[in-house]
């Protein structure tokens, strides 16, 4: 009789060849054991064993499955999700980044400058500094006031910051029905009424912001107009430069999100349009590095001293090294260089994203790294979030975005930046696998 060792090992090496794709479904162990010529106690060591090796999932009342990759040896997030491949936090990181970081880092560690970068700081932060943030957020022809930047302990501080300035609590704050989901957090916190605008394939409808104003009035418009999460829509120049019409004529305040933006860096921001109504929010977390975090704001003058305030007493005032450190990697070209390399690495993770998912309904744009998945019928985002899951990858479900009472689209976000490019692909192919399979396959003897 076979040893359940050399049964498990023939087992690996059938995963290792790609024999069994990630995905795949074992026999049901008393089918297994009839073919291995083994005894169903034998089978059920296998089947313990291949699941020991981080080789299977087993998933009650439906059987056993071949793990969509190899177990990672470390988290790679400071705040990972409790799948093992996660689709849901979106941090590009490229292999080359800290080396790069670390060489720009020399003349900050010496003990003199340290100790002068281990201080505190305000929200405004040095001259020189407020001029690299500057060049930094430069995009499209347009470079902010240095004076008018302030910088956040990160960007979600940043955004806080804003809404509490411009918002009272009880008051509406207009936001597209589908947004950035720490937005939901954070009026919730500060007992803010959302109200969903409508959109459509060029994003937030002008005509939908004033509507909302004549039924009560907005105190500001939250909007991500360049690759909108989730859905990687671009505003385009013209729908642009109507809402900033609608905006200047009804004075409400916007607080535009970009922290995609330089990945798209061709347009001028909003900011730009309507410089004294919009408050422009960014961090370092997607173009730098998730571990060093830092907020950026350009305020209009009329309310700069608010967002201060709002800064100051919500504890969210920036590390100054984290300030310096930006600074001279911005005057030596990293952030450059970094921004193009994850500008080319977007690109390859979108080719992966179409090549695994053809075939199905997907919304993206090439310089993103997320994609919107309209799932087939008869799925539903619920259901099949809770099977990605239990295939050990993480996605974000379309509820996770949608304002109020809204009736959630049947879709997921998928992020394409925080696994390998390798495990992406096998990720992405056993969702399809999945969406393919439908639900009522998923029922087993």
């Amino acid at each position: 009789m076979q040893d359940y060792r050399s049964v498990a090992d023939a087992v690996a090496e059938e995963i290792r060849t790609g024999t069994l794709r990630p995905g795949d479904r074992l026999p049901p162990q008393r089918e297994f054991a009839q073919r291995y010529g083994i005894a169903n106690s034998t089978a059920t060591r296998v089947y313990r064993e291949l699941a020991r090796r981080g080789l299977t999932v087993g998933e009650v009342g439906r059987g056993t499955f071949v793990r969509a990759a190899s177990p990672l040896s470390a988290p790679a997030l400071t705040e990972p999700a409790g799948s093992r491949i996660d689709l849901e936090l979106n941090y590009p990181v490229l292999p080359e980044q800290a080396a790069l970081l670390a060489d720009g880092l020399d003349g900050l560690l010496r003990p003199d400058v340290l100790e002068h970068a281990l201080g505190p700081t305000g929200a405004a932060g040095p001259p020189a500094v407020r001029e690299s943030a500057a060049d930094l957020l430069a995009r499209g022809g347009w470079r902010p006031d240095p004076g008018r930047v302030l910088f956040a302990g990160n960007g979600r501080q940043a955004i806080s910051a804003a809404v509490t300035a411009l918002v009272p609590p009880g008051a509406r704050l207009g936001v597209e029905e589908l947004t950035y989901p720490v937005i939901k957090a954070i009026a919730g916190r500060l007992g803010i009424t959302l109200v969903p605008l409508a959109m459509d394939a060029d994003g937030l409808i002008p005509q939908a912001v004033e509507e909302a104003h004549r039924d009560g009035p907005l105190s500001a418009v939250y909007v991500q107009p360049t690759l909108h999460n989730p859905l990687s829509l671009t505003m385009p120049r013209e729908r642009a430069e109507r809402l900033a019409d609608v905006l200047l004529r009804r004075e409400i305040p916007a607080i535009e999100d970009t922290i995609w933006a330089f990945l798209h860096d061709e347009l001028p921001p909003l900011a730009a349009l309507a410089p004294e109504r919009t408050v422009l929010v960014d961090s370092l977390s997607k173009r730098i590095a998730p571990g060093l975090t830092l907020g950026f704001l350009v305020t209009p003058a009329a309310v700069a001293g608010d967002i201060a305030a709002a800064l100051r007493s919500g504890g969210c005032s920036p590390m100054r090294f984290a300030l310096e450190a930006a600074s001279r990697w911005q005057r030596d070209g990293i952030v450059k260089r970094l921004v193009q390399a994850k500008q080319r690495e977007a690109a390859v993770r979108q080719e992966i994203a179409a090549r695994q998912l053809g075939g199905f309904t997907v919304r993206s744009d090439p310089r993103s790294y997320h994609c919107w998945w309209q799932l087939p019928r008869p799925w539903r985002a619920d259901t099949f979030v809770a099977a990605a899951a239990r295939h050990g990858i993480g996605v974000a479900p379309a509820a996770a975005f949608t304002v109020g009472r809204n009736h959630a689209p049947n879709a997921v976000r998928l992020g394409l930046a925080t696994p390998r490019a390798d495990v992406l692909s096998q990720a992405l192919a056993t969702l399809a696998g999945l969406a393919r399979s439908g639900p009522d396959d998923l029922v087993t003897d």
